[in-house]
């Protein structure tokens, strides 16, 4: 299932708090995106046909919630950027953004914990 960024960021505001209304989701967004409630709504319409959401009618409403798990999300889009552009390899990825732009020293710290936590796993 592809999600685009625009429906990312309703599911995003469904992740972080659910069931929601389009006018709870609205008002929710209002920082990151201007959208009216019409934009978000058709929004919802995309994910529900993608069945990435579901809806509940309250009274004269609808409550929306996710159906896919924003962790499951994460891995599937993670996986398709590593499998696009790096033949599914982590390590090009990490030296693409070691190359192209400085690592902070906690960057450096943390993928040391992770290789560490990796290796102790085995």
């Amino acid at each position: 299932m592809r999600i685009s960024t625009a429906e990312s960021q309703i599911m995003k505001a469904l992740w972080a708090k659910s069931p929601l209304t389009a006018e709870e989701i609205t008002t929710a967004l209002a920082n990151e995106q201007a959208w009216a409630e019409g934009t978000v709504k058709a929004l919802l319409n995309r994910l529900l046909k993608k069945d990435a959401i579901a809806a509940e009618r309250d009274g004269r409403r609808f409550l929306y919630r996710p159906l896919v798990a924003q962790g499951d999300y994460v891995h599937a889009e993670s996986q398709g950027l590593l499998d696009r552009l790096f033949d599914g390899r982590l390590a090009p990825l990490v030296s693409h953004f070691s190359q192209r732009e400085r690592l902070s020293d906690a960057d450096i710290a943390e993928l040391r914990r992770i290789l560490e936590a990796h290796d102790d796993g085995r």
